[in-house]
C-alpha cells in the first residue's frame, strides 16, 4: 500500500505499510490539490505523527496503542468488537499497532530468549531484542507498560492517568519474563492485572488496553455511564436489574419500580457501601481513611 502525502508544497511516498490486524474503512483527507486515503485506526504512532505534521488539525487525533508481542495474531481480540471496536475501525478515536518482537532478533531463526543468569528453570527474554523493538517506535510521550505478575496492581486511578496520555505502549512478556535491565533502562512500569500467573502478557495487555480505551472521550458515548462504575469513587458498583419483573420467583426490588429517584439513589448507595465492605475490605478501609483525613 502506498500513501501519497502532500503538504506545504512537499510530496513524499510512504510504501510497504503492513496492516497485521485486517482491513479497515478509509477516509479521504484533502490537502490542496491532492487527497489522502488512510485506513482508520491502523496507522502507527510514527506514521500518525507524520500525518499530523502534514495535515495539521484536519487529521483527527487518536489514542495510539502499540503492543510489543511474540504473537501479533492475539490482537485485537475483544478490542475489535462492540463500541470499542467501532471507535477503532470506523470513528478513529483510537488506533492500534502490533510489533512482532521476533523480527528484531539478531538470530536468523528469530530466537529472543536465553537461559537465566545464576541458573534456574526456563528462559528469559533478551534485553537487546526488546530494546531494538521499542526503539523502532515513536514514543510520543506515551507510558511504557510491562504486563507482569510482579508488577503494581492495575487500578482505575492508574488507568485514568494513562488515558489522558497520547496513548500507551504495552510489552507482553513470555517464558520466565524479561531481562530487568531493559525495563530499568527504558523506564517501563510493571503492571499486574491480578494475583495470578498467566502464560504470557497478551491477555493482561487486552485488559489494560480496554480499561484505557473505554475512557477515551466518545468511545462509550455517554460520560454519565462511567460515573457510578466500580472504583470511580472508591466503591464497587450497585447491582443491576431489568425486565422481566419476575424471574424464577425472584422479583426486581420494589424501590427500583417506585419512581422515587431519591429513594433509588439512597438504595443504590447503601448497596454499594455494603458490597464494598463485604467483598473489598481494602477499598473500604481506604475510603474510611480518606474520609477521616478530610474530617467527614
Amino acid at each position: 500500500m502506498v500513501l501519497a502525502l502532500s503538504g506545504c508544497g512537499v510530496a513524499r511516498n510512504v510504501a510497504h505499510l503492513s496492516d497485521p490486524i485486517g482491513a479497515a474503512p478509509t477516509a479521504g483527507l484533502a490537502s490542496g490539490p491532492s487527497r489522502l486515503a488512510v485506513p482508520l485506526g491502523h496507522y502507527s504512532a510514527g506514521l500518525y505523527k507524520a500525518l499530523v505534521f502534514a495535515f495539521g488539525s484536519r487529521l483527527p487525533m487518536t489514542f495510539a496503542v502499540s503492543v510489543l508481542t511474540m504473537f501479533p495474531e492475539a490482537f485485537p481480540g475483544p478490542l475489535g468488537v462492540s463500541l470499542i471496536g467501532t471507535a477503532w475501525r470506523e470513528q478513529n478515536l483510537w488506533s492500534m499497532e502490533t510489533v512482532d518482537i521476533r523480527q528484531f532478533s539478531a538470530d536468523k531463526r528469530g530466537f529472543l530468549d536465553d537461559t537465566p543468569a545464576g541458573g534456574g528453570p526456563g528462559q528469559v527474554m533478551k534485553a537487546d531484542v526488546i530494546a531494538a523493538a521499542l526503539d523502532n517506535l515513536e514514543l510520543a510521550g506515551r507510558p511504557l507498560l510491562y504486563m507482569s505478575a510482579r508488577g503494581r496492581p492495575l487500578t482505575q486511578a492508574r488507568v485514568k492517568q494513562w488515558a489522558t496520555a497520547p496513548g500507551i505502549i504495552v510489552l507482553c512478556g513470555r517464558f520466565e519474563g524479561v531481562d530487568q535491565r531493559v525495563l530499568d533502562a527504558r523506564g517501563f512500569e510493571e503492571v499486574a492485572v491480578g494475583d495470578a500467573v498467566l502464560a504470557g502478557g497478551e491477555a493482561a495487555a487486552l485488559v489494560a488496553i480496554e480499561a484505557c480505551v473505554r475512557l477515551v472521550p466518545g468511545v462509550l458515548g455517554q460520560a454519565a455511564s462511567l460515573e457510578e462504575e466500580s472504583f470511580e469513587d472508591g466503591l464497587l458498583e450497585h447491582p443491576h436489574y431489568t425486565r422481566p419483573r419476575t424471574f424464577e420467583d425472584l422479583d426486581i426490588p420494589e424501590v427500583l419500580l417506585s419512581g422515587n429517584h431519591a429513594a433509588v439513589r439512597k438504595w443504590r448507595q447503601k448497596l454499594r457501601e455494603d458490597t464494598t465492605r463485604e467483598r473489598r475490605p481494602d477499598l473500604w478501609a481506604a475510603r474510611l481513611a480518606k474520609q477521616q483525613a478530610k474530617g467527614d
